[in-house]
C-alpha cells in the first residue's frame, strides 16, 4: 500500500505548535536543530515509504507461524527489520556513550509514527526493544547494561516485556510466576505469560525478556513483584549468545489483526534470569518501560490514522459514483463523504499535536530545563495514549465507510487498518485504565498540571479573539467547562464517582487540547490557509461535543449502577 510521510506537517508542528524548537536550546539536545530534524525525518521517511510500506499486505496475508518451536516471520520482514536496525533507528534516543544517537524522544516518536503508518506489525518490534533499553538504563547493574544495551541498540538482540498471565489479565498483582535465588547471582524463573508481542523471531540473534515474577518472601499484590531479565540464549563469557535457556514459545495467538506480529504464549521452566532493580520493586522498573511504550503506542494509533486517511482520501478523490454538486466529480465531493474526510484529517491532526506535545514535555523534563515539564508529561501521557489510539480506531473505521462496500472486501486494504489498530486501545493498560489514572493519580497534585494546561488553552483563545473570534469563543467555552469539570473531579472523595466519568472527562480534555493546538497552528500561519480551515472544522464540529462529554463526566455512578445485575443481563 502506498504511504507518504507527512514531513512538512511534522516540522511545522515541532517548530510552531508544540514547542519542539525549545529542545535545541537545551544542553542535552543542542544538536536538534531544524536541519538535523529535517535530515532525520527525510531519511526515516525513505525507509518507511520504500522498505516498510510494501510489507503491510505481506504481513497480513502471510502471518507469523510457529514451526517446531521456532517462529517464522512473514516474507520480507527480515529485510525490513535489518533496514530499521542498520539505519540506527532503534537506538535513536539512547545515550551516545552506549552506542545510541542521543536524540530527543520526540524524534523517536516521529519515526515510530512513520513506521506504524507503513507497517504496524513490524514496527511493534523495535518499540519493545526501545522500552527495554530505557528500563535497563535506569534499573540494571552496570554489568547487565554493558552486556545487553549495546546489542539491543544495534538490533542484534530484541527485547520484550512479560506482564500478563491467564488468570490475572490487567490485574498484574495477581500474577503467579515465581523466581528462586540460585545462589550465584541468578534466579530460576518459572511460570507462563500470555500476550507477549514479538515473543520470538527468526531474524535476531537473541530475544531478551523482561519478566515480572515473585520471590518466595514477596508480599501479595503489586508491592511484592520483582523484575527479571531472562534471555532466550544465555550470554557466554564474551557476551555472545550461548546455551539455550529453559524457556519456550508454547503457541502463537490467532488475532483479529497484526497477523505479521507474533503474539506468544511463553513458558518459563526454571529459566535463568537476572534481577533488575531492587527485590519487590519490579513494578517501578517495569513502569519505566511501560511509560516509554505508552507514548510509543500513542504514535502507533496516530500512524495508523494517518495511513488509513491517506488510503481513504486517495480512493475518494478517484472514485466516481452518483451525482455530486460538481456534476461528474469524485465521491469526495459528496457532502457526507467530505464530512468523513474532514473529520478524519482534523482529528488526526489534533491527535498528532497532543502526541508530540507529550513527547516534547518528556524531553524537556529529561533536559532539566524546568521541573514542571515532568508533571506536564505525566498528565498528558494517558490522554495521548487514549486519544491517539481511539483516533486510530475511529479514523480506520471511517475509512471503511468511505470505501463503501469495497471497504469490507479485504483486497481494498481498508479493513486491515482497523483490524491492526484495534488492539492499541488495550496495549499498555486499557484506555479505561488510562482514564482512571488521569482522574486519580494525575490529579493528586490538586489539579496543578491540569490547570496549567487549561491556562494555556485560555491564552490561545485570547490571542485569537481579534483575528478568529468565533473559534476563540468556542475554545474559551470548552476551557471554562473543563475547568469546572476538573474542580468537580477534585471534589469527589469517592474514586468510583470519578471513575464513572473518567472516559468522557479524558475525551473532553483531549478535544479541548486538540482545539487549542489546531488554533495555535492557524495563528502561526496567519489565520488564513489550510490549517486555519482545518481548525475551523475541528473546533466548530468536533470540539462542540465537549458539552455532552463534560455532562457525562459529572454524572457519577447514579445512572451507571441503576440496573441490578439481573436487570443488566436480562
Amino acid at each position: 500500500m502506498s504511504y507518504r510521510a507527512p514531513i512538512a506537517e511534522l516540522e511545522f508542528l515541532f517548530h510552531n505548535v508544540v514547542g519542539g524548537d525549545q529542545l535545541a536550546e537545551t544542553e542535552l539536545f543542542a544538536d536538534s536543530t531544524p536541519d538535523t530534524v529535517n535530515s532525520i525525518l527525510t531519511e526515516a521517511a525513505k525507509m518507511a515509504e520504500n522498505v516498510l510500506a510494501p510489507l503491510q499486505t505481506s504481513g497480513d496475508q502471510h502471518p507469523a507461524v510457529l514451526e517446531n518451536g521456532v517462529v517464522r516471520t512473514p516474507p520480507g520482514f527480515t529485510q525490513g527489520y535489518r533496514a530499521i536496525a542498520e539505519g540506527g533507528w532503534i537506538g535513536m534516543s539512547a545515550p551516545t556513550e552506549l552506542g545510541g544517537m542521543g536524540l530527543p524522544q520526540t524524534l523517536t516518536t516521529a519515526v515510530g509514527e512513520m513506521m506504524s503508518s507503513a507497517c504496524l506489525s513490524l514496527s511493534l518490534n523495535p518499540l519493545m526493544t526501545q522500552g527495554q533499553i530505557e528500563a535497563l538504563r535506569h534499573h540494571a547493574s552496570d554489568a547487565i547494561k554493558a552486556t545487553y544495551i549495546p546489542k539491543l541498540i544495534t538490533g542484534q538482540w530484541c527485547g520484550t516485556m512479560n506482564l500478563t498471565e491467564p488468570q490475572a489479565g490487567s490485574d498484574v498483582g495477581a500474577l503467579r510466576t515465581s523466581a528462586k535465588d540460585n545462589g550465584d547471582g541468578t534466579y530460576a524463573v518459572t511460570g507462563q505469560k500470555i500476550f507477549i508481542s514479538w515473543g520470538d523471531n527468526d531474524f535476531a540473534q537473541n530475544v531478551c525478556h523482561l519478566v515480572l515474577a515473585r520471590l518466595p518472601d514477596s508480599a501479595p499484590g503489586t508491592k511484592g513483584i520483582s523484575l527479571f531479565l531472562v534471555p532466550k540464549f544465555i550470554p557466554d563469557q564474551q557476551g555472545e549468545p550461548g546455551k539455550a535457556n529453559s524457556l519456550s514459545v508454547v503457541s502463537l495467538e490467532h488475532k483479529l489483526g497484526l497477523h505479521g506480529s507474533p503474539t506468544a504464549v511463553m513458558d518459563y521452566a526454571g529459566a535463568t534470569g537476572w534481577l533488575i532493580g531492587a527485590p519487590h520493586k519490579g513494578m517501578a522498573a517495569m513502569f519505566t518501560m511501560m511509560n516509554n511504550a505508552r507514548l510509543g503506542v500513542a504514535a502507533e494509533g496516530l500512524g495508523v490514522a494517518e495511513a488509513a486517511f491517506q488510503h481513504a482520501v486517495n480512493f475518494a478523490t478517484e472514485r466516481k459514483q452518483g451525482k455530486t454538486p460538481g456534476g461528474d466529480s469524485p465521491i469526495s465531493e459528496h457532502a457526507d463523504v467530505r464530512r468523513m474526510l474532514m473529520g478524519m484529517k482534523s482529528q488526526t491532526a489534533a491527535a498528532r499535536a497532543i502526541c508530540y506535545a507529550t513527547a516534547v514535555a518528556g524531553d524537556l523534563a529529561r533536559a532539566g530545563s524546568d521541573e514542571n515539564w515532568a508533571a506536564r508529561c505525566a498528565f498528558l501521557t494517558p490522554i495521548a495514549k487514549t486519544f491517539c489510539t481511539d483516533t486510530g480506531i475511529e479514523v480506520s473505521n471511517a475509512g471503511i465507510q468511505v470505501f463503501g462496500g469495497m471497504g469490507v472486501i479485504e483486497e481494498s486494504g481498508a479493513a486491515q487498518y482497523l483490524r491492526d489498530v484495534r488492539v492499541t486501545a488495550i496495549y499498555e493498560g486499557t484506555n479505561g485504565i488510562q482514564a482512571m489514572d488521569l482522574v486519580s493519580r494525575k490529579l493528586m497534585d490538586d489539579g496543578a498540571a491540569a490547570f496549567a494546561l487549561l491556562a494555556e488553552v485560555s491564552e490561545t483563545a485570547a490571542r485569537a479573539e481579534e483575528s478568529l473570534p468565533d473559534l476563540a469563543a468556542f475554545l474559551s467555552a470548552a476551557e471554562t467547562a473543563m475547568l469546572a469539570t476538573t474542580h468537580w473531579m477534585l471534589g469527589q472523595s469517592d474514586m468510583n464517582e470519578r471513575f464513572a466519568g473518567a472516559m468522557p472527562y479524558l475525551r473532553a480534555f483531549a478535544l479541548t487540547l486538540g482545539g487549542h493546538f489546531l488554533l495555535k497552528a492557524a495563528l502561526a500561519e496567519g489565520g488564513a490557509g489550510p490549517r486555519t480551515k482545518l481548525a475551523r472544522f475541528f473546533i466548530r464540529q468536533t470540539l462542540s461535543h465537549y458539552d455532552a462529554l463534560v455532562s457525562a463526566a459529572r454524572e457519577g455512578t447514579s445512572s451507571l449502577y441503576a440496573l441490578s445485575p439481573d436487570e443488566l443481563a436480562g
